[in-house]
């Protein structure tokens, strides 16, 4: 049974919960002191006698679901999941333009640059690690496009510098890489569903509902079609 708490549970058993990561909310604490998802760890133990702990991360602006493991063997072998590419994530996202192709895949390898003007940031680069995300087209809207993103890879900001590289358009409220003004007032990334295989126990499996922000984005962008894609 899914307990309440102050972050919603979307599953729940003995060695790993998923939780609803709202946007805003960094994984880790911030270098320069506020609210992260360590403030919720001893509220997410649930009786347990350890603090779950994240598997992967999600940016700060991105929203929905987010692995943790209950137990230190159990991060261990989620980790090694992750790295052997045996988890299927689901993001949805808004680009600030227009997608010719109904689907597709983005192959551009990434790598970290910095400057002292822009900071660090994430670029395409042929000496960059290699790097895929599959696409499909979910709805065109007036100037944006939603889309389903399966990352094969997972890289820093993937997601967000495909969507640039990829499109030559940003995703909708990016601060980065993509269009900060209008309606959106954070990166329009939701991390819709995870799916992580186990051997000798089912998988773990869970999506997140589309939060009230970026719904409103997509009703101002004319999309009326959401309930057709979020239930696929």
């Amino acid at each position: 049974m899914t307990a309440q708490t102050e972050l919603p549970i979307l599953f729940e058993d003995g060695e790993a919960l998923i939780i609803d990561k709202p946007a805003g909310l960094p994984v880790d604490p911030p270098r320069k002191g506020g609210p992260s998802l360590a403030e919720h760890l001893d509220h997410l133990r649930l009786g347990f006698q350890r603090q779950p702990a994240p598997v992967h991360r999600l940016d700060t602006d991105t929203s929905g679901c987010l692995l943790l493991a209950r137990n230190p063997k159990a991060l261990k072998r989620f980790a090694l999941a992750f790295e052997e590419r045996r988890v299927e994530k689901l993001y949805f996202g808004l680009l600030a333009g227009e997608v010719e192709d109904d689907y597709g895949s983005v192959e551009i390898p990434l790598a970290k640059t910095s400057t002292a003007e822009r900071g660090w940031r994430m670029v395409g680069s042929a000496s960059g690690k290699p790097s895929v995300t599959r696409w499909e087209v979910l709805e065109r809207g007036d100037g944006i496009t939603a889309l389903a993103f399966r990352p094969v890879t997972g890289r820093t900001h993937q997601i967000r510098i495909h969507a640039l590289e990829g499109f030559g358009a940003g995703l909708v409220g990016d601060p980065v890489y993509g269009v900060s003004e209008g309606a959106a007032k954070r990166t329009m990334l939701h991390a819709r569903a995870l799916t992580v295989t186990r051997e000798k126990k089912p998988p773990i499996h869970a999506s997140a509902p589309l939060p009230a922000d970026f719904l409103n984005v997509c009703r101002a962008a004319g999309l009326t079609d959401m309930d057709r894609w979020t239930a696929a």
